[in-house]
């Protein structure tokens, strides 16, 4: 049975106390940037303590804002670690792709310098004939095709005694 001043240890390796969880964490291995993201991720479901015991070293203390059991934490630290590497995963992919993220932002934007002003695709629009229709779109039906009389639609006379 464990002493309740000691902290108790999490299936996960983890310090386990009443109220809080807490690990260190080895700064080449998760970047500031990584465990900060992490942080942010978890700041509505627990509070989030970090501390700096010695360089190169961060300690995070994840602490229920409800009460929670021993396995409630575990699973809440158990959650912070799998997201740390989710975010450890996006740096590295952010900081692999970067030159190609900037070569498509340097061309996007010369693209858009090099892009006609309005008043140059107003001119142009003005010196277009509008006035052409080789597809006789605005000639009417009746020109086009004829006005053509349906037997079945005209009124007759009604007979009548005269």
């Amino acid at each position: 049975m464990a002493d309740a001043t000691q902290p108790a240890g999490s299936r996960l390796g983890f310090s386990l106390s009443a109220d809080h969880i807490s690990f260190d964490l080895d700064e080449t291995l998760y970047p500031l940037e990584a465990i900060y993201g992490a942080c942010y991720v978890f700041i509505d479901r627990c509070f989030v303590f970090l501390s700096r015991p010695k360089t190169g070293e961060v300690t995070v203390r994840l602490t229920a804002r409800d009460s929670a059991t021993a396995a409630d934490l575990d699973a809440l630290a158990g959650e912070f670690a799998n997201e740390l590497l989710s975010q450890v995963t996006r740096l590295r992919l952010s900081q692999a792709t970067m030159r190609l993220r900037e070569y498509y932002t340097a061309a996007a934007l010369r693209a858009a310098t090099s892009a006609p002003s309005v008043d140059e695709l107003l001119a142009e629009l003005e010196s277009e004939e509008l006035l052409e229709d080789p597809l006789e779109i605005m000639v009417p039906w009746e020109e086009k095709y004829g006005a053509q009389k349906d037997e079945t639609t005209t009124k007759k006379e009604p007979e009548g005694d005269g």
